[in-house]
């Protein structure tokens, strides 16, 4: 009997051990931290041995392969010892990998994959396609292989979980794009964080595709010296800035999601639902009808012909760029938070066009105010997320739009990027009473 220790214990992990199980493997799930109760149970509840804050060295050299969840670094002791004792160390990725035969879809990038990721489940979806949607998204790969393996699977997919492949090979990748991120993971040098994104195309062959974005810079530097196999599919701005084509129409395809990152985004979908065979009309089915996830553009209210928008997910400055070029109409901005080391200038020529107003919210709001003040004339500042709101509908005026775009960590004032959204919408909703 193969013995396989999986190191993490949250979902990535929980869920390569519920395949594993199944798989009639001995199991053993070990997490150097504690584990959050629901995933103790669950563990439980499948008869799955498991260890937390701190591992048995001594147990695990005994076993036949790691499963290594993503948020675990390199560097960590555990994973020094099991190469030490020359156990294969492979990510959760490419463990479920191993052991499904359907068609993946991969998506990667440092921003838009869950969006991309969604709308393309999305649109397989409403097609009628047995296709489920997980990896860096919802449920682990490894754990939707164990309950019921679809045809096909959309996988978000991040570098972390990348770094540790051997075999996995989607039938179409998309990188949608690089910016800098997570460089603590990779020596601060822009190049490992690169290579670690284009490992998608690694095992691809001639008869699969990769879709990526041509006015990337990273991407398209990159691509000079790609000696990649699969078939290229490149997405610039002439594909979708004027909207995307309907083969069987010739007409623009109506899409839900509003920005020309979103219509970027659509077109990489577009193009791998028709490598799959869907027709025009169910594509533009789906693309019409999908509901991004909370805290993503989010409309939550208008209110004496003020609308406001809830984008607490743009922890970035690149997120932030995405939503105000997305702005149509004048923007009074809510920002703030804890800052990531942000550059702010590449926002200065939207911020001339588009914001008329400045509301800081955060503990500290020195570096935003001063990055700020020689581009907006009206700044404030708050704590409060609910003055944040009545100062903004104060302020606007019928045709105006608040949006919650942060561009920083939300935990100087609240829990999450989630509790921080959800703390906007319930006091929009307040005001709409």
């Amino acid at each position: 009997m193969k013995k396989v220790v999986i190191i993490g214990g949250g979902e990535s992990g929980v869920g390569a051990a519920i395949l594993a199980q199944k798989l009639g493997f001995e199991v053993l799930v070990s997490d150097f931290g504690a584990m959050l109760e629901p995933f103790k149970k669950e563990l439980t509840d499948n008869n799955i041995p498991f260890e937390e804050k701190g591992h048995s060295f001594e147990k695990m050299a005994s076993y036949d392969i790691a499963v290594k969840s993503p948020g675990v670094p390199d560097h960590a002791p555990v994973l020094q010892i099991l190469k030490q004792n020359d156990i294969k160390i492979i990510s959760e990725i490419e463990f479920g990998f191993l052991y499904y035969s359907g068609k993946i879809l991969a998506v990667t990038g440092s921003n838009g994959k869950t969006t991309t990721s969604g709308l393309l489940y999305h649109v397989l979806k409403i097609a009628g396609k047995s296709v489920a949607l997980g990896g860096n998204y919802g449920r682990s790969f490894a754990r939707i292989i164990a309950e019921d393996a679809p045809d096909m699977m959309v996988l978000e997919i991040s570098s972390f979980q990348l770094d540790d492949i051997d075999t996995f090979k989607p039938f179409v990748s998309i990188l949608l794009n690089i910016t800098p991120d997570h460089l603590d993971r990779y020596d601060y040098k822009m190049a490992n964080y690169v290579n670690s994104k284009f490992r998608i195309t690694l095992n691809q062959s001639q008869s699969d595709y990769f879709i990526y974005n041509g006015d990337d810079v990273e991407v398209s530097n990159k691509m000079m010296s790609f000696t990649g196999k699969p078939t290229q599919i490149v997405i610039s701005k002439d594909k979708y800035m004027n909207g995307i084509v309907s083969k069987e129409t010739g007409r623009n395809f109506e899409i839900s999601i509003k920005g020309n990152h979103n219509l970027f985004n659509a077109a990489c979908v577009v193009e791998a639902c028709r490598l799959l065979n869907l027709s025009e009309s169910q594509i533009s089915s789906g693309l019409s009808s999908f509901v991004n996830l909370p805290h993503r553009l989010e409309p939550c209210g208008l209110i004496n012909g003020v609308e406001f928008i809830n984008d607490s997910k743009a922890t970035n400055v690149d997120s932030v760029y995405y939503a105000l070029d997305a702005m149509t109409k004048p923007v009074i901005w809510i920002a703030g938070g804890t800052d990531k080391g942000n550059d702010y200038t590449v926002l200065f020529p939207l911020i001339k066009d588009r914001v008329k107003i400045l509301i800081c919210l955060g503990l500290d709001n020195e570096k935003l105010k001063d990055s700020f003040k020689p581009h907006i004339t009206a700044i404030y500042e708050t704590t409060k997320v609910s003055e944040a709101v009545e100062t903004g509908l104060k302020l606007g005026v019928p045709g105006d739009v608040v949006l919650l775009s942060p561009a920083c960590a939300s935990f100087d004032l609240f829990k999450n990027y989630l509790d921080r959204g959800d703390q906007f919408k319930k006091c929009v909703e307040m005001l709409m009473v």
